[in-house]
């Protein structure tokens, strides 16, 4: 269950275990926790990543999502990979509100880098603190929870909630993928992926190399019904929400906005290392908000109110289906 998998994988937070790897960055020899390594800039580094800001077209486009209802969680009946804490599937309305209609890339993440003074990337180690051209619109990752929520106050929005993001995600007929019902495979999301050598859980110096992800603006087939690209595979996504496995059997229906506290901040849709059983927009976990990791991104949201609300920029216009009861 990936549930247990991730719980395997915390070694304190999904971090620990790179001892006696030799990182190849300014400054930095020997790394015996990821957290520990820092980029530094050079002169010219920072002059070059600062034109790039200047000059580059980011993908920053968000999505209007109208007011209302949407079927959210699982129900076995009809999917037979459903895990305990998507149960039980209910509707759930939600007020409107906009969300990215990609993932933050790594170009719109050195804007706020910049703005905030903060240090490169764990991955931006060409050109003095710069990723490499080809790696401008790959997906931002080894961001903590707190990285993430920072950089969506930075931008003037916010994460979205694990509502929001599923009913982004699926529409609002309880389908199992952004696409319908059809079964991922590798022509619509980047999924199952080892990377180089092997799995990260069995090789913690993996956290360091850079993993095979892609532009998030691909598999313009796998658009969900809304218009968001790759909201399963390429990078998981931080949410807002504190997890809690059982919080289905207690959670309103209306507006959910997660426990009021917890241990670990909850993430939606599967990663490049993920298997089929997780490719589902239903699924859901959490893990310590302090882990920085290589499958693990986010997009932001933004509440909306007044005229903007009943409208959309996406065409969606699915009707809700019966909602049977779950035994």
């Amino acid at each position: 269950m990936r549930e247990e998998r991730v719980r395997k994988w915390n070694w304190a937070g999904l971090a620990l275990g790179v001892t006696g790897v030799i990182v190849g960055m300014t400054h930095v020899a020997w790394g015996s926790d990821i957290q520990d390594i820092r980029v530094e800039w050079t002169d010219a580094g920072k002059k070059l990543a600062t034109e790039r800001v200047a000059s580059w077209k980011s993908k920053g486009e968000m999505v209007l999502i109208p007011a209302g209802e949407f079927i959210m969680g699982s129900d076995k009946k009809t999917d037979r990979l459903a895990y305990r804490s998507e149960i039980p599937q209910r509707r759930v309305y939600l007020d409107a509100f906009e969300i990215g209609k990609y993932e933050v890339t790594a170009l719109e993440y050195l804007k706020f880098i910049l703005a905030t003074n903060r240090p490169p990337q764990l991955d931006w180690r060409y050109d003095g603190g710069n990723f490499q051209e080809s790696m401008a619109h790959h997906p931002i990752m080894h961001v903590t929870w707190a990285d993430a929520d920072a950089y969506c106050k930075w931008a003037g929005q916010r994460l979205p909630t694990e509502a929001e993001w599923e009913k982004a995600a699926r529409g609002v007929d309880g389908r199992l993928f952004p696409w319908g019902h059809q079964y991922a495979g590798p022509t619509r999301a980047n999924f199952g992926r080892t990377g180089l050598s092997g799995p990260v859980r069995d090789r913690p110096e993996r956290l360091l190399l850079y993993p095979p992800i892609i532009s998030v603006d691909k598999y313009e087939n796998a658009v969900s019904p809304h218009g968001l690209y790759q909201t399963i595979g390429n990078v998981a996504e931080w949410v807002s929400d504190w997890y809690d496995q059982d919080y289905y059997k207690s959670a309103p229906d209306r507006n959910p906005q997660g426990p009021e506290t917890g241990t670990q901040k909850a993430f939606r849709g599967g990663g490049w290392m993920d298997s089929t059983t997780t490719m589902r927009v239903a699924m859901r976990n959490g893990t310590d908000p302090n882990t920085k990791i290589n499958w693990l991104g986010f997009r932001c949201a933004k509440s909306v109110t007044g005229e903007h609300s009943s409208s959309t920029t996406s065409h969606m216009h699915d009707e809700l289906p019966t909602l049977e009861a779950s035994h």
